[in-house]
């Protein structure tokens, strides 16, 4: 005999059309398993909390058993009606733990929500956009360099699924309703995924050090930040290191050696239009520092001004392009227009950098690269040329291009 309860009817069939939804996905109900461990730590540390839910427990099914006013075997089947049973689980969820989640708390986190959209409009760059574009290119190569995960479970409406890892694809084919939350054992890393309207979706992955994933997955990585040209790919060289002069040859086993020896270098390089200043900053980028595992960032006029180096990154190079026109001297009322200066400075300072990693992240050994050309230093702000901000300096004097 089973009893009903009018005021559930609508919510229960809600709750029943989305969990076989979800077992139509291939998703299956999750069983919780009696461990012994967990049952001792219960009865030897919450001793009387566990005895008085136990005699609650013993109390209900002493009453479904004992109604006066019905046959034996009709309280016999009370046992299994919707209110019993309810009770019956309440209790065992009581006894046996739940299955694992992470805990955000501790560790390192990388959040992006899919699909990224672009916001662009005449009058700003898509920094966000981009930024968010390439922490969502480092989360998927993350779960592609993790493969299959040992366990798959989601939370919905107080019950735990779990997804037979055996039948796993693609993260975008999993049906999610509720809470999807994935654990990789070997690196000890969680992944979770919660479901917004409209197809949207939040990815987060939690790990104790997320460093060497990040440094895989961002390899030959670089962000190109202009205008509508901004953009994520890889790092282009048109000319090679040994294609330049000698004595330019020279300068740059010098600015190798002291990114090897330096957690943080600050290069300047000036020469005439077409001696081969930017053709020599991507030849360092794509030959040195991209094998170092650096991710390279462009920048143009109106992105200096906003840009902010992304905190989950460990090496980072930023390459300024035409710096006599962005870092002028703060005495010219050009310069006292916009604060570009300042922000070079404050990359050169290194407290921007710092700023934004030491928060969550000050125990890590972050690097920073900063290569800039000009044609000319006389427009530089004095405060750029001084000691501790720029560290290696090279007049291009040949033409090369």
């Amino acid at each position: 005999m089973t009893f009903s309860f009018p005021g559930n009817d609508k919510e229960n069939q809600e709750r029943n059309q989305q969990n076989k939804g979800l077992l139509g996905s291939g998703w299956r109900p999750l069983e919780r398993e009696l461990d012994w461990d967990f049952l001792f730590h219960l009865t030897t540390n919450d001793t009387l909390n566990f005895a008085q839910k136990t005699l609650d427990f013993a109390s209900d099914v002493a009453d479904a058993l004992g109604r006066q006013h019905y046959a034996w075997w009709a309280n016999i089947l009370n046992i299994f009606s919707e209110r019993t049973q309810e009770q019956f689980n309440e209790y065992w969820e009581y006894l046996t733990p739940a299955p694992p989640f992470p805990d955000q708390r501790h560790g390192e986190i990388i959040t992006v929500e899919t699909p990224v959209k672009q916001m662009v409009n005449r009058n700003s760059i898509p920094i966000d956009y981009v930024l968010n574009r390439l922490q969502e290119i480092t989360l998927f190569k993350i779960l592609d360099l993790l493969g299959k995960p040992d366990l798959i479970t989601q939370y919905y409406l107080d019950r735990y699924f779990y997804y037979p890892v055996e039948r796993f694809s693609i993260w975008p084919r999993l049906e999610v309703v509720g809470t999807v939350y994935a654990y990789w054992s070997e690196p000890d890393i969680w992944l979770e995924i919660y479901a917004y309207e409209r197809g949207r979706r939040c990815y987060t992955l939690i790990a104790q050090n997320m460093t060497p994933l990040v440094n895989k997955a961002t390899y030959n990585l670089a962000v190109m930040l202009s205008g509508y040209q901004s953009r994520v790919g890889q790092v282009q060289s048109q000319y090679p290191i040994r294609s330049f002069p000698q004595d330019i040859q020279d300068f740059t086993d010098g600015v190798q050696q002291a990114i090897l020896n330096q957690d943080q270098l600050a290069v300047l390089v000036q020469g005439q239009p077409g001696t081969g200043k930017t053709a020599w900053t991507q030849a360092v980028a794509k030959e040195i520092l991209m094998p170092l595992g650096y991710v390279v960032f462009i920048l143009d006029h109106d992105a200096v001004e906003n840009f902010v180096p992304p905190s989950y990154l460990e090496k980072i190079c930023i390459i300024i392009n035409e710096a006599d026109n962005l870092a002028q001297d703060r005495s010219s009322a050009i310069a006292q227009q916009s604060s570009k200066t300042e922000h070079i400075l404050g990359l050169l300072d290194g407290t921007l950098y710092q700023s934004v990693v030491e928060e969550s992240e000050g125990d890590k050994n972050k690097q920073l690269v900063v290569l800039m050309t000009c044609n000319t230093t006389e427009r530089l702000d004095p405060a750029m040329l001084r000691k501790g901000r720029v560290d290696l300096t090279c007049q291009f004097l040949h033409k090369f291009v």
